[in-house]
């Protein structure tokens, strides 16, 4: 499948060294400091620049959904925190007490002290965060992994660009095996979450453990282009999708089409009663969708700092915090909300690019018009502030 190449923005720092490896990433060789944008640089990142850090089956298990990208120069090489509030056009000030739980494998030692970096380096006041054991310890954590570690960094500090008054709760699965990731799903909701954020797919998992009522499930569509997996493919699951920010003129100053390994469609599950598209007879997905790829992270647990990354991983812990942002979790009920006028009303449609081949449908294509604004990979669109959600 042929990537479509973005060109984004430059904001950065400091110096990175280059990818070395399927399994390394690139360094930042830069101290964190003062946020200062470097004023139009721009950069282009081919299909070749990403690549997967958990890699294996999806039997009875899952794999996170985050790909790694090159080092670059400066070090900050991707979209960066002022420019996602910007193209999303959000000025958080909600949040405050609403509790989003991510739920992801093994231990990152890191993610405390990485995730106040983060947010130190782009002046965000520090965290209310907690760091959990699938049986709600804050101790006897799980072996540890650097590449679900990867992911954990990546999801706390979405959250915090989107909801930076939130509490975040990471919970930490034993394994990435199904029955692991159910417990700590079950965790998350025993210690008060309202919204649980997954950025993972895979198989053995079953919808009563993304069910319970007055919660928010939301989860990453997936990386793997036109098709959809568990969680996300639950209807009561929020099933964020991917797409790619584009630097345009005009008062957003972003256009967005399709990131191409998105994944969505039509799925295996029941079709819920809200959902009336008339091109598949399941459980359609997405609901909704955000940035995907050439994202700036940080991250120290096995790797050295800022370096960019993509997946829709990206995506869903991103909408996970405006769901805490918004404070209206507990009154959701998976996507139906996100399929009504009323919240469609608050989101830009994406109306350019496709996730694979599916005769020119709307469900891997956006922009046909077959079904309004809505397209598989795109959903009904991606944040315009906090109203839709």
């Amino acid at each position: 499948m042929q990537r479509a190449v973005p060109i984004v923005a430059v904001l950065a720092i400091a110096a990175c060294s280059s990818n070395t490896g399927a399994n390394s990433l690139p360094s930042g060789g830069g101290n964190i400091g003062t946020y200062a944008p470097v004023a139009g640089r721009q950069i282009s990142l081919p299909a070749s620049s990403f690549h997967p850090v958990c890699t294996g089956s999806r039997i009875n298990q899952a794999q996170c959904d985050v790909l790694a990208g090159p080092a670059v120069e400066p070090a900050i090489g991707g979209i960066t925190q002022p420019e996602i509030l910007q193209a999303y056009n959000l000025k958080p000030t909600g949040g405050k007490g609403q509790i989003v739980a991510i739920v992801d494998a093994y231990d990152n030692p890191d993610a405390a002290s990485d995730l106040a970096a983060y947010r130190s380096y782009f002046g965000i006041p520090a965290a209310t965060f907690t760091k959990y054991n699938q049986t709600g310890q804050t101790s006897n954590y799980p072996a540890g992994n650097t590449g679900w570690g990867l992911e954990e960094d990546l999801d706390i500090e979405m959250v915090s660009v989107s909801c930076p008054l939130c509490t975040i709760y990471l919970v930490e699965a034993n394994s990435n095996g199904s029955n692991d990731l159910s417990a700590a799903e079950a965790e998350a909701v025993k210690l008060g979450a309202t919204v649980v954020s997954n950025s993972y797919d895979g198989g053995g998992m079953v919808q009563s453990d993304f069910s319970q009522k007055g919660i928010t499930y939301v989860a990453s569509a997936g990386d793997g282009a036109y098709g959809i997996n568990y969680p996300a493919s639950y209807d009561t699951v929020v099933s964020v999708g991917g797409t790619v920010l584009i630097t345009a003129k005009g008062k957003r100053g972003y256009s967005e089409v399709i990131w191409p390994d998105s994944g969505a469609g039509c799925s295996t599950q029941p079709k819920p009663s809200w959902q009336k598209d008339p091109g598949c007879k399941n459980r359609t997905a997405n609901d909704v969708s955000a940035v995907a790829s050439n994202v700036a992270e940080y991250d120290t647990y096995g790797h050295s700092g800022w370096f960019t990354v993509a997946g829709t991983s990206v995506s869903s812990p991103l909408i996970g915090g405006f769901f805490g942002e918004a404070g209206n979790s507990t009154k959701q009920d998976g996507g139906q909300n996100l399929w009504g006028k009323k919240a469609q009303k608050h989101l830009y449609p994406v109306l350019t690019g496709s996730d694979g081949s599916c005769g020119g449908s709307y469900l891997c294509t956006a922009g046909t018009k077959q079904y309004g604004n809505y397209s598989g990979p795109g959903g009904w669109g991606s944040p315009n502030g906090d109203k839709a959600f």
